[in-house]
């Protein structure tokens, strides 16, 4: 499986598979303005971005890329109309069911970040069995980040934090980052490498907040719903054309 990984670098993309981020983060932003944009009701959008989610998922399977996480719903987006919020949690719920197969044909271990407390418990539970059903699959990680939000991520971090504190498992000066990363919701995951944003927005909206500290940024003007494998392609090309010097200064 790793020298077709490694070929499918070499063939599709040009580059050594070395230099593939080895944890990339979308923000799946712009399937409501694809939808109006074709005077469609805005679920249609969220429709057609589950094709995408699929296409992506799939070929960062196929490339070898370690981890995905998407971005599917914030904590912000429960602000949004209740009809749009129903369909996406429906719809949601569905993708766990239908995709079982494919998850397991492609060997893809699914994770899920953020809080449970107000989703609906039959979404919880096929989320879930999905989750379990995958669990020993060796190959892409694919997180999903459902009623997440960065802020309350490091809210929950420093609570547990505390609560190791208060038992006398802790103190205060032990602290370190090492620490806080430890208690995030994405403890024992590696940073992001890339993130990927579409529709063509400038803000990282409270996702990742911590992760992303030295993550590579690639933006696309492109709508969620109209982003496939050749955008992707694109945006790890950057990628890999990139020096990453993490606040030290270049060697060239």
């Amino acid at each position: 499986m790793a020298e077709i990984a490694t070929a499918q670098v070499r063939e599709l993309l040009g580059i050594p598979p070395e230099k593939l981020p080895r944890h990339i983060a979308v923000i799946m932003d712009g399937n409501g303005r694809w939808a109006q944009q074709r005077g469609l009701p805005r679920i249609e959008g969220h429709r057609r971005g589950a094709e995408s989610v699929r296409r992506v998922t799939e070929q960062c399977a196929r490339l070898g890329i370690e981890q995905l996480t998407l971005y599917c719903l914030s904590s912000e987006n429960w602000k949004r109309p209740r009809e749009e919020l129903d369909f996406l949690l429906q719809m949601l719920q569905q993708y766990m069911i239908e995709q079982r197969q494919r998850v397991m044909e492609h060997n893809i271990r699914v994770r899920v970040i953020g809080r449970r407390e107000g989703l609906p418990e039959q979404v919880l539970r096929e989320t879930d069995q999905t989750v379990a059903m995958s669990r020993n699959n060796t190959g892409l990680v694919l997180c999903l980040a459902i009623n997440y939000g960065g802020r309350a991520e490091l809210v929950d971090a420093v609570r547990g934090i505390a609560q190791q504190i208060k038992l006398g498992k802790l103190e205060p000066e032990e602290i370190n980052e090492q620490t806080i990363s430890d208690n995030l919701y994405t403890a024992g995951m590696p940073d992001p490498d890339l993130l990927i944003r579409t529709a063509g927005e400038l803000r990282v909206s409270n996702f990742l907040l911590w992760q992303i500290s030295y993550a590579e940024i690639w933006v696309t003007d492109l709508c969620w719903p109209d982003f496939d494998e050749a955008q992707l392609h694109a945006a790890i090309r950057a990628y890999a054309a990139r020096q990453r010097r993490f606040g030290g200064l270049s060697t060239i």
